[in-house]
């Protein structure tokens, strides 16, 4: 039996320096980057609760202390409050009250790299759930995180990666000779493959990974697993992107910004 939506533990990998986004990680993390008014981490975390996830785990690292201090104060953070200064009495007069996430900040190394991070937040808070997610800090879809999860216990392997299909930054021309017979600004790459980073496991996937701090999950431990017949692939043909440079900062908060972001729920 397949472990519920709402038990299925969600790792998210927050711990990472975010050094190609430095104009807006120097004082925060990456996760921590607004997207509106809004983290990153908060819009990825939405939409897993949207297809039923609850249970989280933050796997923390640099800077730490700055997503601690947002969910320990979260009521205030997004909140109108007022503060009687004679008693420090506080009332809360709005809050998201349909957020019934339990999340769980686990600090796991300023220096750990993506697999160890997994292990040592996994021994701790994985608890005896069959089944597991992993994600990173950092990429919003508007795929059906439920349908991939459903499909992953189908499947009966160990692991499930989503598969996108992403625009390419660059245009691509189709030529004969000399002579351009078509031109395509941003080409998708329909019969190719990436890693979309919404990652599914079963609990045994653990014998892959270490806890010393310098396993990489997407090397060693997914290169294995590929190798062992163990990795499924769900294909994903929506919405995708990841926030790695200014220049995808900037694009998101436009699509935010437009009303219409394929990721909002």
């Amino acid at each position: 039996m397949s472990t519920p939506l709402h038990d299925v533990p969600v790792f998210v990998l927050c711990g990472g320096l975010g050094t190609r986004l430095r104009e807006q990680t120097e004082f925060i993390p990456k996760p921590m980057v607004p997207i509106g008014h809004r983290p990153i981490l908060w819009h990825i975390m939405r939409s897993y609760a949207h297809h039923g996830f609850r249970r989280f785990v933050l796997c923390l690292g640099y800077k730490s202390e700055v997503i601690k201090s947002y969910f320990l104060n979260y009521d205030s953070m997004n909140s109108d409050f007022t503060v009687e200064l004679s008693t420090h009495n506080v009332a809360i007069h709005s809050v998201d009250h349909d957020l019934d996430w339990k999340v769980t900040l686990a600090y796991t190394g300023e220096q750990t790299m993506t697999g160890a991070r997994v292990a040592r937040a996994a021994s701790r808070y994985l608890g005896d759930a069959e089944h597991f997610a992993v994600t990173y800090g950092d990429g919003l879809t508007d795929a059906d995180l439920a349908a991939e999860y459903r499909f992953h216990v189908a499947q009966g392997r160990l692991g499930t990666v989503l598969g996108v299909s992403p625009p390419s930054r660059f245009g691509e021309l189709k030529v004969d000779g000399t002579e351009v017979q078509e031109f395509a600004e941003k080409p998708e790459f329909m019969d190719t493959w990436i890693n979309g980073g919404y990652f599914f496991f079963r609990r045994e996937f653990l014998s892959y990974l270490s806890r010393d701090e310098g396993c990489i999950l997407e090397r060693d431990p997914l290169m294995k697993l590929a190798r062992d017949g163990q990795l499924s692939i769900h294909k994903h043909r929506g919405f995708w992107a990841c926030m790695d440079t200014q220049r995808d900062f900037d694009s998101l908060n436009q699509i935010w910004s437009s009303g219409k972001a394929p990721w909002a729920v």
